[in-house]
């Protein structure tokens, strides 16, 4: 950590043109794909900034770009989604050992169970839906033709088939094990598949736990490192994943609501009408995405990446194929 800190240090020292200290620093919880850290930068006159430094750890399987999330943050900026401020990129490993990214702290929670427990967040609790619901219809929003974001690629064909594709593909790859319940899901899917609603930025991974909140709701959306360019109805379905409602099952999104209260929100902000039943579909898609994505966190622990975190996530398949098996029966 001692080495971490100096690095930064010397590193912020020359984007600023003046010497720095870095002090407090710590990694934050969360996060099996990537690491967190929190610092407190000193300047001579003695100014204090807290800031967030974002790098990739070293052997993971999933491969994303720092400099992307990078730019998406500031897209989203623009675009009127609460989001940290960015400060700087770097994406030469030799500087602090993997490419990071360097942004503002915003203060406030991000442990779901405590959002959905705690009598402090009960504001935040009934806030929360209609903000959720404005933030995504502002990333659906996001201006796709902008230079800054030409690295994102155009699915070919509908997003729907394109995604699960994607999907089956690494399944295929990375079980190591047959998983039946999976194959099933597979097929309900393929059968299923929705025509493409719209086309637009989709954030990925737009889920309670992915957002900072206060006693008031939302303060900021994180997170965006799964992005791309899709069917936005994707992100409606993937809020709805039980993974994500830490046991308030009564409220299919998030813990917080009902699905049809936060179709009607997102309508209302977006401007557009949606299909439930496409939507039933993505989320159907969700809990076969995360399924996989626990096969992937295993693999990486198996790989060598040494955490619990990797490790507890690899077990976790068993969860999803329950869930789809209910899902999908009789519909």
């Amino acid at each position: 950590m001692t080495d971490l800190a100096a690095g930064l240090a010397a590193y912020l020292g020359a984007q600023l043109g003046t010497d720095v200290r870095v002090t407090e620093l710590r990694r934050l919880a969360g996060g099996a794909s990537r690491e967190t850290w929190l610092f407190t930068m000193t300047t001579p006159d003695g100014a204090t900034e807290r800031l967030v430094l974002r790098r990739d750890p070293p052997g993971h399987v999933i491969e994303t770009s720092r400099r992307h999330e990078f730019l998406l943050l500031r897209a989203a900026a623009a675009a009127g989604v609460a989001v940290p401020r960015v400060r700087w990129c770097e994406e030469d490993p030799a500087v602090l050992g993997a490419p990071f990214f360097v942004m503002d702290y915003v203060e406030g929670e991000t442990l779901a169970r405590r959002l959905l427990r705690d009598a402090e967040y009960a504001p935040a609790r009934a806030a929360l839906p209609e903000q959720l619901a404005t933030a995504l219809a502002r990333v659906h929003a996001i201006d796709l033709h902008g230079p800054e974001l030409d690295f994102l690629t155009r699915p070919a064909g509908e997003a729907a088939a394109v995604e699960l594709g994607r999907y089956e593909s690494l399944f295929r790859a990375l079980a190591p094990e047959p998983h039946p319940a999976f194959e099933l899901a597979l097929r309900w899917l393929a059968v299923r598949m929705p025509a493409t609603s719209r086309r637009t930025l989709v954030h990925g991974d737009y889920r309670v736990g992915n957002v900072i909140f206060g006693p008031e709701g939302l303060r900021a959306v994180i997170d965006w490192e799964m992005v791309h360019v899709g069917d936005p109805l994707e992100d409606l379905g993937w809020l709805c994943v039980r993974a994500w409602r830490f046991g308030a099952d009564a409220n299919p999104v998030g813990g917080l609501c009902d699905r049809a209260a936060f179709v009607s929100m997102y309508e209302r902000a977006a401007g557009v009408r949606v299909d439930p039943t496409a939507v039933r579909w993505w989320e159907v898609f969700g809990n076969l995405k995360w399924g996989i994505i626990c096969i992937m966190q295993m693999q990486t622990f198996l790989a060598g990446v040494k955490s619990v975190e990797l490790a507890s996530l690899g077990r976790r398949t068993a969860e999803t194929e329950l869930e789809l098996l209910d899902l999908t029966e009789g519909a």
